[in-house]
């Protein structure tokens, strides 16, 4: 009779989890899969497109270590074997498909992961392990004096929202209401597919002045300047504008306690009776068992700001009782996201 045997098999993967992660970043930012597109190459032409060294060993051993990541798929063996894109990896990691979420793996890659080499000293320090343990300059300062880099990180974390952003479209009822503004809107991504979504609403994003011409122009790109409006200023120093529905999404987990009371007590006051105040989020769920993602997000919080922190929809609940609203609803939007709705 055959007997459940304790093995360090797991811990073992969880703690060469860089490796895995490696292999995936790498390939993105290499190019990997955007190479592939819907094609198949042998290890030495992709290798050659990738511009990779010519011994053929690396090669073999990085390819066929994400096929057995299931990153790649595999036909034949040896050296006429050819490799082409899973499913996955074609739909999601091919940069010439508009369902790109490569961004924030290229800056995951970029930036992220030697910052978490340092998680053990956040831990010990409560300190920012990122651009400002080596500099004056906390990382959004850095991004808004590049625009350039400002542009390309709105456009990761558009990538990564992008599902979760149709999904809420797609469940929240905005019928009853006239007038919607996406505060901390970026390129006006959620805000456009509000628009297209619901043609009765008078729409809104809502950023800082540097971030209004990038916003502007992604909305012209898709068509849609005529429908959404582009305003601009700063939410730690300015009321919100006016809107019957105002949303955040991936902002409120960006900063500390008192940062997160301010943004909540600025929608209320923005909102008209009846009206509704929506963060979208990695929220984590409220037994803080299950949503993983949600909690490693908190601690990426911990490297990137020190005091910033995601949460649970309780926790938020909590939060705007305290400031006046009254009626609360959650919608799961994937396995990690989800909305969480106040109403006033």
């Amino acid at each position: 009779m055959m007997t459940n045997v304790l093995t360090p098999a797991r811990l073992l993967d969880i703690g060469f989890g860089f490796a895995q992660s490696q292999a995936l970043l790498s390939a993105v930012a290499l190019g990997l899969f955007t190479r592939l597109g819907d094609g198949a190459m042998t290890a030495m032409e992709l290798g050659d497109r990738l511009d990779l060294d010519p011994a053929p060993r690396a090669r073999a051993d990085f390819f066929d270590a994400l096929v057995a990541l299931q990153l790649l798929e595999r036909q034949g063996n040896g050296a006429t074997a050819r490799y082409r894109n899973t499913p996955e990896t074609g739909l999601f990691l091919d940069k010439a498909k508009p369902s790109y979420v490569g961004g924030i793996l290229e800056m995951a890659q970029a930036r992220l992961f030697p910052f978490w080499a340092d998680l053990k000293t956040a831990l010990e320090t409560g300190k920012p392990q990122n651009e400002l343990k080596h500099s004056v300059k906390p990382m959004f300062d850095e991004l808004y004096a590049d625009p350039a880099r400002l542009e390309q990180f709105m456009l990761a974390m558009a990538g990564i929202s992008r599902g979760n952003f149709q999904s809420f479209v797609d469940a929240f009822n905005f019928a009853p209401y006239a007038s919607y503004c996406d505060v901390g809107g970026a390129t006006g991504l959620l805000a456009g597919m509000v628009a297209r979504a619901n043609r009765h609403l008078t729409v809104a994003t809502f950023d800082l002045p540097v971030v209004a011409p990038i916003a502007t122009r992604h909305l012209s790109e898709q068509g849609l300047a005529e429908r959404v409006t582009v305003r601009s200023g700063d939410f730690l120093k300015a009321p919100l504008p006016k809107a019957d529905v105002i949303s955040m999404g991936m902002i409120l987990h960006d900063w500390n306690l008192a940062g997160k009371m301010h943004l909540i007590r600025a929608a209320y006051d923005a909102l008209p009776p009846g009206g509704a105040f929506i963060v979208i989020e990695h929220l984590i769920d409220n037994d803080r068992r299950a949503n993983g993602f949600g909690l490693l997000m908190s601690l990426n919080m911990l490297i990137e700001f020190g005091d910033a922190f995601d949460y649970t929809a309780a926790d938020f609940e909590g939060w705007c009782r305290e400031v006046g609203f009254t009626r609360f609803a959650t919608l799961p939007l994937s396995p990690v996201a989800s909305a969480a709705i106040a109403y006033k």
